[in-house]
């Protein structure tokens, strides 16, 4: 059956040139995806401008208005009409394209919404008197006076009204609003000095405050801690450590948290370079390669990151919506960030997050009191002593009265036993309960301790060590495996290959496009070294590094270390027990086993007292 191309005709096609509106709505296309997209290219711009106020209004999740308003340096009046055409922009003059030190640069966004929606501009610069102008599906209007106190008001209503094949695409209207929520947060979580309002003003009436960001005050590490307690919840900044390293030319600044405090998806992941959010594989993958054996697979670390560089040394430039960047040496970025967390969550050693008793006291619940009960306060030594004397039995009865004194003298020797303990953080062991959990006495509360989940990591650590210090044992293979790929994969292999014979993986190229593996780790024993070698690539291709081997050899250390470990159902004397606990104390890591579960709860006294209804 003939098969007609309808691209094909018998007249030659004929090259035309694309009038301006159509242009406009094509680049449309690319910078403005979604409601959210417009509002992420107008609060840019309102923080390119100075703004430290910006308030951000939606109607329909965005679909029928946006309007933001800051007190910017605004626009001059003589500017407004140059303002909406392409490519004009305040940012750069076009001298260098590299250093570009603001959101925006290209000239795109306002153009860009004007040519699918109802947009209108009012401003004013101090000084000068306010003008508006507005363009409607590309057709702008001519510049009028306009009432305005300060800064720049923009109104977009009927998003893509211009092109109602791209409304089809968009979802419900709550996916929309979240999706502005998103870029709103991550956009405070970048300007912390910057006030952020976000309302939702669909239907009659005033609309309602989606969230709130207060400008925050102090240093930038103060002011982000503040910031991110305000988007990301107290919880997370209670549980996140500090990041403050730099090398080559990059700094890293930011909070972390602890594995403890893992998601189950990576939506607790902000990461911006020079101030700008982006969702990039290779800081994401970095990320995860530093939480490489504290975190189970299914767990996912939480942390908001910050690089900051010489603009010279990013190209920010390479992708539309400018959500992704490539450094000009990628391995800096990676390694800057897996180092520097894997140090600060070293030197975080046995801490573990409060959510840990959290979650411990929401399992208890107990039950409801009707009545308040306020807290006791907790009697002194010699208040204790004159209570026993006050209670003790009279005279005449030797029975009462003999089991009463044996009372009182362990009471006494318990008394002086506290006062002799050292301040230690995680206490002093009390007594072990069902052979497997450490109960220990610290000055604010008590501690629960898996013992065997804890003396496991103690043992990987150690492991680990040694492997650090005296590498990784090889196995010659009596037959080479010889693997053949493609000239890429091949070429990528073995840019790796002095990383990989750290690990006890030998290869050497074998004529052509093929790799010959001559040793393996010992400590594998018998692998299927072409799955292993493929494994290996894939995870290179993807993120142009590899821990799969790595993660296998980890994967027996810990084994070896959870059959090495103390186990569970074993009695523990009192001087084990206590050597366990300094143990923890000094090793880093020890707050989560090798699967990223606690191995230690504590509970405040208050915590307790609340269990038994005492607040």
């Amino acid at each position: 059956m003939a098969y007609q191309n309808p691209n094909i005709s018998e007249a030659p096609p004929v090259i035309r040139q694309l009038d301006e509106a159509a242009i406009n709505r094509i680049a449309a296309g690319e910078v403005v995806e979604r409601p959210a997209s417009a509002v992420k290219e107008l609060v840019e711009n309102a923080i390119d401008a100075g703004a430290r106020q910006v308030t951000i209004e939606y109607a329909d999740g965005g679909k029928t208005l946006i309007r933001v308003t800051d007190d910017g340096c605004g626009i001059a009046a003589r500017d407004l009409m140059l303002a909406m055409s392409r490519h004009a922009t305040s940012k750069i003059d076009g001298s260098d394209l590299l250093s570009i030190h603001t959101f925006g640069f290209r000239g795109e966004a306002l153009p860009s919404l004007g040519a699918v929606g109802r947009l209108t501009i009012s401003s004013r610069v101090a000084g000068q008197d306010g003008a508006e102008v507005s363009i409607n599906g590309g057709q702008a209007g001519p510049v009028r006076p306009a009432a305005l106190n300060g800064g720049t008001v923009v109104t977009l209503r009927n998003l893509f009204f211009a092109t109602p094949a791209r409304l089809k695409f968009l979802r419900t209207d709550r996916a929309e609003a979240q999706a502005i929520a998103d870029i709103i947060k991550r956009l405070a979580m970048a300007e912390p000095f910057v006030r952020f309002i976000l309302r939702d003003v669909s239907g009659d009436g005033p609309g309602r405050e989606v969230f709130r960001a207060d400008a925050e005050q102090g240093d930038m590490f103060a002011a982000l801690q503040g910031r991110l307690a305000q988007v990301l919840g107290r919880e997370f900044a209670e549980n996140a450590l500090a990041i403050d390293v730099e090398r080559d030319g990059l700094h890293l600044t930011g909070f972390a948290a602890l594995p403890t405090y893992s998601r189950g998806s990576a939506v607790m992941q902000y990461l911006f370079v020079n101030g700008r959010p982006v969702r990039d594989k290779l800081l994401v993958g970095a990320l995860r390669g530093a939480y490489f054996d504290l975190l189970s697979r299914d767990r996912h670390p939480a942390a908001a990151l910050f690089i900051d560089c010489d603009p010279t040394l990013v190209d920010v430039n390479v992708h539309p919506a400018k959500s992704e960047v490539r450094f000009r040496d990628p391995g800096i970025a990676r390694g800057l960030i897996v180092s520097g967390l894997r140090h600060a969550l070293a030197d975080a050693g046995h801490r573990a997050s409060t959510t840990v008793a959290t979650a411990t006291l929401g399992a208890m619940r107990p039950e409801q009191l009707t009545a308040r009960v306020y807290q006791m306060d907790r009697p002194s030594v010699s208040a204790r002593g004159t209570a026993y004397q006050a209670q003790a039995p009279e005279p005449g009865f030797a029975e009462t009265a003999g089991m009463w004194a044996r009372v009182e003298t362990q009471t006494e020797a318990e008394t002086a036993a506290e006062q002799e303990t050292p301040d230690y953080p995680l206490g002093t062991a009390r007594g072990q309960v069902h052979e497997n959990y450490i109960i220990a006495q610290t000055a604010t509360g008590m501690v629960i301790v898996d013992q065997h989940a804890a003396h496991e990591r103690l043992v990987y650590e150690k492991l680990k060590r040694q492997m650090s210090e005296n590498g990784v044992a090889a196995q010659a293979l009596l037959i080479p495996e010889i693997v053949d790929l493609s000239a890429s994969d091949c070429s990528r292999l073995l840019d790796m290959a002095e990383q990989m014979a750290g690990f006890g993986l030998s290869i050497e190229p074998f004529g052509g496009n093929a790799i010959a593996v001559r040793e393996t780790p010992a400590i594998l024993g018998a692998v299927d070294a072409k799955a292993m070698i493929l494994d290996i690539l894939d995870e290179i291709v993807e993120q142009n590094e590899s821990n799969s081997l790595q993660a296998r050899i980890e994967a027996i250390l810990s084994r070896v270390a959870c059959h090495g470990s103390i186990r569970s159902g074993r009695r523990m004397r009192a001087e084990e027990m206590n050597a366990l606990l300094r143990e923890m104390e000094a090793t880093p890591h020890s707050g989560q086993c090798n699967h990223g579960r606690p191995t230690y709860v504590e509970l405040k006294l208050g915590d307790i007292e609340r269990l038994f209804g005492r607040t």
